[in-house]
């Protein structure tokens, strides 16, 4: 099978049976070359229904679950984007087409410098990719999307209170594959609109707050 069809295939048979409907989030992930940013020995599995895995122990999510993601974002022009985990840079791209704003946290320092090749290898220079533990010391700033693509095994409002209002946060609260993919929307200063998307299992975040254990 040629790249085009499985491209072809992941969008018809893995993203849209998905609720994925937004046509510009299908349209980057049908421009947006996924196989440039897959490591080389997994580039026939670059259009695969699974998680791929990159240095450092971490990994791309599938593909239906980054274009959820994108589409409960509802990004557009203008809006400042920041993400967590910059991973492969597949996803900064995607973000990237959509916003032109996007500043990019990553705590491995080669994988933060290989996701660098491979945007300004598609031409993408425009994007701000910073090395560091976004636990540690976090933006002074507010964002109109921030897209969080590691999980969070505790709920925390740590990344709520970098919203702007108005401002749109996905993350995925849990641990193991009942971890819950949440939209969570700052709609005043001092108010959230939250809402449960749909059900997954992804690697913690690098220093995520533990789940508390028992004691008895």
């Amino acid at each position: 099978m040629n790249q085009e069809q499985a491209r072809f295939n992941m969008i018809e048979q893995q993203i849209r049976p998905w609720n994925v409907n937004d046509n510009d989030v299908l349209n980057i992930m049908k421009q947006i070359p996924r196989e440039h940013f897959v490591p080389d020995n997994y580039k026939r599995l670059a259009f695969a229904d699974i998680q791929i895995p990159l240095s450092d122990g971490q990994q791309m999510m599938e593909p239906k679950i980054e274009a959820r993601m994108l589409q409960a974002l509802q990004i557009k022009p203008g809006d400042k984007v920041l993400e967590v985990g910059t991973g492969s840079g597949y996803m900064t791209a995607c973000l990237d087409w959509l916003s032109d704003d996007v500043t990019s946290i990553e705590i491995f320092e080669p994988l933060s410098q290989q996701a660098q090749q491979h945007l300004t290898a598609i031409g993408i220079s425009d994007v701000t990719l910073v090395v560091g533990d976004v636990f540690d010391t976090a933006p002074d700033q507010k964002f109109d999307v921030i897209a969080v693509t590691g999980g969070l095994p505790a709920a925390s409002d740590y990344f709520e209170k970098m919203l702007a209002v108005g401002g749109r946060l996905f993350q995925i609260v849990g641990v193991g594959p009942a971890s819950t993919a949440q939209l969570i929307t700052r709609v005043r200063e001092d108010a959230f609109r939250r809402e449960n998307l749909f059900e997954t299992d992804i690697s913690p975040l690098k220093n995520a707050q533990a789940v508390d254990a028992f004691v008895f």
